[in-house]
């Protein structure tokens, strides 16, 4: 009884995958033909053969059906592994972990991997986003909503507040490497992996903050006496 469960959801699985693909794949079809605007969400309905409540359980925009797989949630998992992964792993004087930026190299590794597509709809989806450029700024832009869960999961594997300065920094860190490293992806003649590019711009920042650095005394706050 259990693998039979396990078979059926696995196939409903599948069956949503394949549907989601197909809304995707129309949707950067009719964008490529017609333009963003070109075209309703009823067509994209009708072509796919489901209703227009099917689409908006997928997608909530025809932009995000567009973008697919490229703008989807990731699995809470992803970020409970990340989290549980802080546990044990000692902290310096700062009350950092000293496995933190390890784990977060890889953490964007495995996010990454949700940009993994063939070559022939990263093709497709270049050519939409260089018909209609506004789609980059929705695959780039982090958004206030994502940048503060993105703070929580830090704060909560290391113990401290989401306000924390190695936290803040973190996040635009991060969220500064991913954006170039998307803008560079999906550039017209671009033959590299997003993970190949997401690599070199991780090692490129590590090189600079690695290097000497003699900061000043910092003001204080009450000012000169």
């Amino acid at each position: 009884m259990i693998n039979s469960a396990n078979s059926d959801g696995s196939l409903r699985e599948r069956k949503r995958a394949a549907t989601r693909g197909s809304i995707s794949a129309i949707a950067r079809s009719l964008t490529a033909e017609r333009g963003l605007n070109g075209y309703t969400v009823e067509e994209v309905c009708e072509q796919a053969g489901i209703s227009r409540r099917t689409f908006f359980n997928y997608f909530p925009s025809k932009e995000d059906a567009i973008l697919g797989h490229v703008d989807d949630g990731l699995p809470e998992e992803i970020f409970t592994d990340f989290i549980r992964g802080g546990a044990g792993s000692g902290s310096g004087s700062s009350g950092i972990s000293h496995t933190l930026l390890q784990d977060l190299v890889e953490l964007a590794l495995k996010m990454s991997e949700r940009m993994s597509s063939s070559e022939e709809e990263t093709r497709q989806l270049i050519g939409v986003i260089k018909k209609e450029p506004q789609l980059m700024l929705k695959i780039i832009g982090a958004t206030e909503e994502r940048e503060a869960h993105f703070a929580r999961v830090l704060a909560a594997r290391e113990g401290v507040a989401p306000d924390h300065p190695v936290v803040r920094m973190a996040v635009v860190a991060m969220g500064s490497i991913a954006r170039h490293t998307s803008m560079a992806y999906f550039s017209e003649g671009n033959a590299r992996s997003y993970q190949d590019l997401l690599l070199e711009n991780i090692s490129a920042a590590r090189l600079l903050f690695s290097q000497p650095l003699n900061l000043p005394e910092p003001h204080s706050a009450e000012g000169p006496q």
